[in-house]
């Protein structure tokens, strides 16, 4: 049987590889991307079967980047996971912490260290374009006093040395990823497992519109789960809003609640209904 094929932002040994292996098991032909909009498009394109993308970070908040293009590509969302961002100072066998100097990493993994800088001044933070790249490039190029911050998977997957483990500032730290896939196909409920629906609308910039079109899920009991605001392009100050709650499109309350909003709403588009991740 073929392996499914599924794109990633990031090089092996990213966290992003972590939420596939959690979503879909070992068995997968792994494709990582060098930008998320690569990632979008090869799924766009039918190049890959699947694709897994972070959508937010317990301490950074949302990467609106995935929001924008969730709504450009028109992709489906599946299933969600989290993982626990655990960052490690990296380097090549045989180079002690002694003789660091520079540590290289993403700069939002550099800043989730901030205090591990703090307690080692002799460290010069160099910026990244990707945690697992990073470690990646100390092993290939092998600059001189040269380490990185990433997961444990990629001190593996590239054969290096873990120096120091959970040097990360706030072990709180869980980044929220989905699983995406054209729409269109059938839609499997796992049985037992509750569901999350998300969806992006527009409103009229009127009094008033936001909270008429919020009354939808509360006056139907609908748990309001996250909202975020957008630009909408081509329409200066006005948004777009992406919103996730509790329930699935197949109950009789959403269907409602969905058919309330629809008729105040200038657009609305469900952008996938899929099992609460653990």
């Amino acid at each position: 049987m073929k392996k499914p094929s599924v794109a990633f932002q990031g090089e092996l040994g990213a966290f992003s590889e972590i939420a596939v292996h959690q979503l879909l098991g070992d068995d997968v032909k792994l494709v990582p991307c060098p930008t998320f909009d690569d990632v979008f498009r090869r799924l766009s394109d039918k190049h890959v079967d699947t694709a897994v993308i972070p959508i937010e970070n317990t301490l950074h908040g949302s990467i609106h980047e995935n929001y924008d293009h969730l709504l450009e590509f028109g992709l489906e969302i599946v299933a969600e996971t989290h993982v626990r961002i655990a960052h490690n100072l990296i380097a090549p066998p045989g180079v002690p912490v002694a003789k660091v100097r520079k540590v290289y990493s993403h700069p939002v993994a550099l800043n989730q260290c901030l205090k591990f800088f703090s307690d080692n001044p002799q460290f010069e933070r160099v910026t990244f374009y990707d945690t697992a790249g990073s470690v990646k490039m100390i092993m290939e190029e092998r600059p001189e006093g040269g380490a990185a911050i990433a997961s444990t998977s990629a001190a593996e997957t590239y054969g290096a040395r873990i120096l120091k483990r959970n040097i990360e500032d706030d072990p709180r730290n869980f980044t929220r990823f989905f699983q995406l896939r054209h729409p269109g196909k059938k839609r499997h409920q796992p049985e037992g497992r509750a569901c999350k629906t998300s969806l992006v609308f527009a409103t009229g910039n009127v009094p008033g519109a936001l909270f008429r079109s919020l009354s939808a899920l509360s006056l139907r009991d609908i748990n309001l789960l996250k909202i975020e605001s957008r630009p909408l392009r081509g329409k200066p100050w006005e948004y777009l809003f992406y919103l996730d709650f509790d329930g699935s499109v197949d109950e009789s309350r959403v269907e409602k609640a969905l058919g309330h909003l629809s008729e105040l709403a200038d657009f609305i588009r469900v952008l996938g209904c899929y099992p609460k991740g653990t």
